[in-house]
């Protein structure tokens, strides 16, 4: 019988790694607190109606890459999200979340496309994401972007490059997208076929070309800045204004469009020079329209979503991934009576906040104290038959140099609280 494996592209994360996502986890729960933003969780499973409106007919995501089927059952249409904006905007809309007022959200968990797997690409990735929905000016797309920053610095990843663009309003996207075409159509012959493609289907996404050559031929093409009214100027300008007055480094790029049609105003990436063709480990902006595009009343939204795959491998690259936690106590028992003697003070202990390893499987004390410091335990508790007449329990520092000591069980807590202490 053939060995069954995962489904190409969708990675099991085994312990030790899993552990070190759960404190990275940990410390993106403590940012997203400090500035405001509440959980809320979502389905995996949404129908397919949601991300064509949202996304896009006419984008990479939509025509290729979404996990679809029929359900048998009432024969509608299902898709495993691709991304978490759509989502979050139609809980917003479906359970009200604005009538008291804008909301700060952030979700996380795993999200599914079918494309090629590669290094920091895969079917099943997992993201977390950060919308503000009811708010309106140019601070909130600041803030998601200084929080960012923010996060980078408290990690302690460095070289992360922000690219910053404006997009404008869909009547302004609607005027450049007439002069793109008409110049892609004169440089027809110089484009490659996927550009071709996109050339009347989708036309801006031609701008995130990655081949030299249509980039070359893009270099020539009209800017959409020259195409953005008063109203979307000003609100670029304020958001350089207070990024430029929180020291949030950035550079403009005017071929940056996002490939999610949702999207207007201020569009941004992070982007790493170290994860090869797969470099943005961030990107969002403002989607005041997606409200509406999928049914509910106008409302304002801006957001963000980070790669934690590209993050974590960034993290591994710089050396800044923790390590494994350790159990504190690792308790090795051999002897007559030894087994539920520790069996007890392992519950006992733990009730009291401890972390412990019990031995399990039997063996040797030599052979339980191999595993006792292989586990990274501070300390070691031991019992055996003489410690178990004698209601004690022989206590051994396992990572300073201390003489190894019986103690009483009814001060065996007491005598814990000296060597937490003593081995700070």
């Amino acid at each position: 019988m053939a060995t069954l494996q995962a489904v190409r592209g969708m990675n099991d994360i085994l312990p030790g790694e899993a552990e070190r996502w759960l404190q990275f986890e940990a410390i993106v729960q403590g940012w997203l607190a400090r500035y405001g933003y509440r959980n809320i969780r979502m389905p995996i499973v949404e129908p397919t109606p949601l991300f064509r409106r949202a996304i896009g007919e006419a984008t990479d995501i939509v025509e290729k890459e979404m996990y679809t089927w029929r359900d048998e059952m009432n024969g509608e249409e299902l898709t495993l999200r691709p991304e978490g904006t759509a989502s979050c905007v139609r809980a917003a809309i479906e359970h009200s979340l604005l009538h008291d007022g804008p909301k700060r959200l952030w979700y996380a968990g795993p999200m599914f496309r079918h494309e090629r797997p590669q290094k920091g690409r895969y079917r099943q990735f997992h993201q977390f994401g950060v919308e503000a929905l009811g708010f309106a000016g140019p601070d909130i797309d600041a803030e998601l972007i200084a929080m960012c920053a923010a996060l980078w610095r408290e990690l302690g990843i460095e070289g992360l490059r922000l690219e910053l663009n404006s997009i404008g309003a869909p009547e302004e996207r609607a005027r450049y997208r007439g002069a793109l075409v008409e110049f892609l159509e004169r440089n027809v012959e110089r484009l490659d076929a996927d550009a071709r493609r996109r050339m009347h289907t989708n036309p801006l996404r031609t701008l995130d070309s990655k081949n030299p050559q249509v980039q070359e031929v893009l270099a020539q093409a009209p800017s959409l800045a020259e195409y953005l009214g008063e109203a979307s100027r000003a609100h670029f300008d304020g958001v350089r204004r207070l990024l430029d007055a929180a020291g949030v480094s950035y550079t403009i790029n005017p071929r940056l469009v996002r490939g999610l049609d949702y999207y207007n105003l201020t569009v941004f990436e992070w982007v790493s020079d170290r994860l090869g063709a797969q470099g943005t480990v961030c990107g969002g902006g403002r989607y005041d329209g997606l409200f509406q595009l999928i049914g509910g009343k106008p409302a304002p939204a801006a957001g963000f979503a980070m790669g934690n795959e590209r993050l974590m491998a960034l993290l591994a690259e710089a050396g800044r991934l923790p390590a494994p936690p350790a159990p504190e106590i690792y308790l090795v028992h051999q002897g007559e009576g030894a087994d539920t003697y520790a069996f007890l003070l392992a519950e006992a202990l733990r009730a009291q906040g401890a972390s412990v390893v019990l031995h399990a499987g039997g063996g040797s004390f030599k052979s339980q104290m191999k595993k006792a410091d292989a586990s990274g335990a501070r300390f070691a508790l031991i019992v055996g038959e003489n410690e178990v007449k004698a209601g004690e329990v022989a206590f051994k520092y396992l990572r300073e140099e201390a003489e190894q000591v019986s103690v009483k069980r009814e001060r065996l807590a007491e005598f814990l609280a000296a060597a937490r202490e003593r081995a700070k």
